[in-house]
């Protein structure tokens, strides 16, 4: 399917839960969020229905983000579910490492295909303040094992505040070059400033040819990050919430003041 602007949409993001356990400093306040209730949030049921009818549409490629997509309940069992429909050629998951290991075994025997793995310092201490509550132990230990187990090519989400010649972006390069890891350098964005720049390593932040939608954790679709259009599922029906999202979506992002990362999926 295509837009006005003769892009290309096959991508699809799918923010399965606001949770998270970890509290990123550039993602959530350190006192935590107002969470949604559990009966506004997309029930697997849902999120298979909007997949199977977004690939009957064009969509090709499909991404499970979170907030921290681990923490959601069954989240092996709805993998399985999506790994059913017909047509999908290239499905992940976004996570922040810290149940991979636990996790990465059931995820590849369901058939998900790689993940990408959120690393933004080698540091332990240095990673423990950016992220209020994690050990970097856990997160290297199920990176590993993704590995291990064929969630490949695993890719790693560095995050960088000016340039990937940081010292912590240069540890984190190293690492990857090491063990044979993809790395994609994220320049930290700004939603309510649109503060946004091309991901160094990947296509994302470039609008010229966006090639996504995104079904956010209490079921609207999403046709850009950087913007406040979305439309719901449930009241619109998932048909025509994609219909308008495909008729809306703007030639370029600009501000998002109503979302926020841990909701949406970045």
């Amino acid at each position: 399917m295509y837009d006005k602007f003769k892009r290309k949409i096959n991508y699809l993001r799918i923010s399965i839960t606001d949770r998270c356990n970890l509290r990123c400093t550039y993602c959530m306040p350190e006192e935590g969020i107002q969470l949604m209730e559990h009966s506004d949030i997309i029930s697997f049921e849902e999120i298979v229905d909007v997949v199977k009818i977004s690939v009957g549409l064009g969509i090709d490629k499909v991404r499970i983000t979170g907030g921290e997509p681990l923490v959601r309940k069954g989240i092996v069992d709805l993998v399985a579910m999506i790994t059913k429909i017909p047509g999908i050629v290239d499905f992940g998951l976004t996570t922040n490492g810290i149940l991979l290991k636990k996790y990465a075994k059931g995820l590849k025997e369901a058939g998900l295909h790689r993940v990408n793995v959120s690393l933004d310092t080698l540091n332990p201490q240095r990673y423990n303040q950016i992220t209020r509550l994690g050990k970097i132990e856990d997160v290297l230990q199920g990176i590993a094992e993704a590995q291990k187990v064929g969630l490949t090519p695993v890719k790693i989400n560095c995050v960088i505040k000016k340039s990937s010649q940081e010292p912590d972006a240069i540890e984190v390069a190293e690492y990857c070059r090491k063990n044979n890891f993809q790395i994609r350098f994220i320049h930290q964005m700004e939603l309510s400033m649109g503060h946004f720049t091309v991901v160094e390593g990947g296509d994302g932040g470039d609008c010229s040819i966006c090639n996504r939608i995104r079904l956010t954790a209490n079921g609207n679709i999403k046709p850009c990050l950087f913007n406040n259009l979305e439309y719901n599922i449930r009241d619109i029906g998932i048909e025509e919430a994609i219909a308008k999202a495909l008729k809306h979506k703007p030639s370029c992002g600009s501000k998002n003041t109503n979302g926020t990362f841990y909701n949406i999926g970045g």
